[in-house]
């Protein structure tokens, strides 16, 4: 493979290798984010189909059976485990699509080729440290919705690199928030602009796609069998869009990174002296709070 041109991109030739990258390796980009999300599609579709209301059979005042709902206490226990379940499988599916798609992004900005397998197993190594960078990143950009969000939406802007700096340079969870935030100074704007294109693309994707789906669910709302059906087809559907349209941010936001480092630290200098790869950055990182 050829190696990249390594220069500072303006935001539309961030997108436009965001797009050509990915029309060339689309089976590897969708085969990454697919094959973690098949465990989340699956637990839905057990949960849609085969799951049902447990009852109990009791006898009435003449003596004949009688089906009544399960106790509210052991639907709200089963509920529970369910959703303690549902929250673990979502969270290995996230973490493997996020860390693998941004492997694979790394690789192939370098000039290396990578398959679904290898960019996947990858990530294992790094869960604890994805997870930590996920949670705290979460929490931040939380933190800051609350106060109007306007500040939360210019932190979601600022930190959209820590993952990236995560994975790559071998950062901590807190370390790899400073190291994003340091690097988007100045580039808040381009950052919002990319999760823009991201969440038009994946609503425009979930009106045409489950648009109708739910107004046949409205349509047919009392027909339990019917249901059950459009009710998997919707789940079937917001997988598709998931697994096509997810890895476009991750894309985008890998070589956003990229790119950054391409503007402050001279990285196309530094890949040209280091062809070995190693891109670790630099050992001081200025804080958020700087």
């Amino acid at each position: 493979m050829a190696e990249p041109a390594l220069r500072p991109l303006s935001l539309g030739e961030i997108l436009d290798r965001t797009f050509s990258l990915y029309r060339r390796h689309f089976v590897l980009f969708v085969g990454i984010t697919a094959i973690p999300h098949l465990l989340i599609l699956g637990m839905n579709l057990w949960q849609t189909i085969f799951m049902k209301m447990p009852e109990l059979t009791t006898k009435g005042p003449l003596g004949m059976p009688v089906h009544r709902p399960a106790a509210p206490t052991g639907v709200m226990a089963l509920g529970l485990v369910w959703g303690i379940v549902a929250v673990v499988v979502y969270l290995i599916a996230y973490l493997f699509s996020q860390g693998g798609t941004i492997y694979a992004v790394s690789e192939l900005y370098l000039g290396r080729n990578t398959t679904v397998e290898s960019s996947l197993r990858r990530v294992w190594g790094q869960l604890a440290s994805l997870f930590g960078v996920i949670i705290l990143n979460g929490l931040v950009v939380g933190v800051g919705i609350l106060f109007l969000v306007i500040p939360g939406i210019y932190l979601a802007c600022r930190l959209i690199t820590c993952v990236p700096a995560a994975l790559l340079e071998d950062l901590g969870a807190r370390e790899s928030l400073e190291r994003s935030f340091f690097l988007t100074k100045d580039n808040a704007g381009r950052a919002f602009l990319i999760y823009l294109l991201y969440f038009f693309l994946t609503y425009a994707a979930a009106l045409l796609i489950g648009g109708p789906l739910g107004v046949a669910i409205a349509l047919h709302g009392k027909d339990p069998n019917t249901l059950r059906i459009l009710t998997a087809l919707l789940q079937v559907s917001s997988f598709l869009i998931g697994i096509v349209v997810g890895p476009i941010l991750l894309i985008a936001t890998s070589l956003f990174y990229y790119d950054l480092r391409v503007r402050k630290e001279a990285f196309d200098l530094q890949l040209m002296m280091n062809p070995s790869g190693n891109i670790a950055g630099p050992s001081r990182l200025p804080s958020i709070i700087s």
